[in-house]
């Protein structure tokens, strides 16, 4: 993996309580960031497998300081305005700083469009969508106020690329997310603000395993049919969005805005 210096720089992750979140986090560390690690540290009725909970939120927090810097829990629920505001007053409270904003938290309850209920379309929308919106917004205000620029990476998918059956309003927000990336980043390119889209293929993650169960033979067929989740024959590690992350995040990409990077081992080549 490369090496970045993100020496007095602080690192402000959604989504870190497992997974592609810790992941990054621990990612930022090791190369010199403190770290904010925000969940929701809750499993909501919309979900169709557990979320990361309080334990494992305290868990990432604790390897970020093995690894030699500063970390600061925060739960914090993405789709809801003053809990993302007081998140970030927070954060910048005890850090001074935000300069990065891996925007990660995501979910992906399982169904069919046709069979789809309108609480679990609001709640993909509102956690995947909006909650990229709402984290964007004040950390981006943040970075204004402060003048010194910034980077923010957000989480996409192939699913914003492509169709994803069984998964329809999932795809809507990532597609979505594309779109507020790009927009981001013409809006926040006058204060150096860089704004980039990462998008994972399929990822061995809690989230993905819980779809995997949920989704059922049948639904997985027709998946299997629409397109390769991986080409290459192996799945997607964290570590490997993370690498992306890493380089969207740091001074090597400093002329790289606006763009939806997949990392998808070849599901995008179809």
């Amino acid at each position: 993996m490369a090496e970045y210096d993100f020496d007095g720089q602080v690192a402000f992750v959604t989504g870190a309580a497992r997974g592609q979140g810790r992941s990054h986090a621990l990612r930022y560390a090791e190369n010199g960031a403190d770290v904010v690690c925000a969940d929701i540290c809750e499993t909501t009725d919309e979900s169709t497998y557990e979320l990361g909970d309080e334990t494992e939120l305290d868990e990432t927090a604790r390897e970020v300081e093995e690894r030699g810097q500063r970390a600061l829990g925060v739960q914090m629920d993405v789709s809801d305005a003053a809990e993302v505001e007081a998140g970030v007053e927070h954060a910048v409270s005890e850090f001074g700083r935000i300069d990065i904003l891996a925007n990660n938290a995501g979910v992906a309850p399982v169904s069919g469009l046709m069979e789809l209920d309108e609480e679990t379309w609001d709640h993909a929308l509102d956690v995947n969508l909006k909650g990229m919106w709402l984290c964007a917004k004040h950390v981006g205000q943040h970075m204004i106020e402060r003048g010194e620029g910034g980077r923010i990476v957000n989480t996409s998918s192939t699913a914003g690329m492509v169709a994803s059956p069984g998964l329809g309003h999932y795809s809507a927000a990532k597609h979505g997310v594309v779109g507020l990336t790009k927009n981001l980043a013409m809006e926040l390119a006058q204060y150096d603000v860089t704004v980039n889209a990462v998008c994972p293929t399929a990822v061995d993650t809690a989230m993905v395993g819980g779809i995997v169960e949920s989704i059922g033979e049948e639904m997985a067929e027709i998946a299997e049919q629409s397109g390769p989740d991986n080409v290459l024959g192996e799945i997607v590690q964290p570590e490997d969005v993370s690498a992306a992350f890493m380089w969207l995040s740091s001074d090597d990409a400093r002329y790289v805005t606006g763009i939806a990077l997949p990392v998808a081992a070849g599901a995008t080549a179809i």
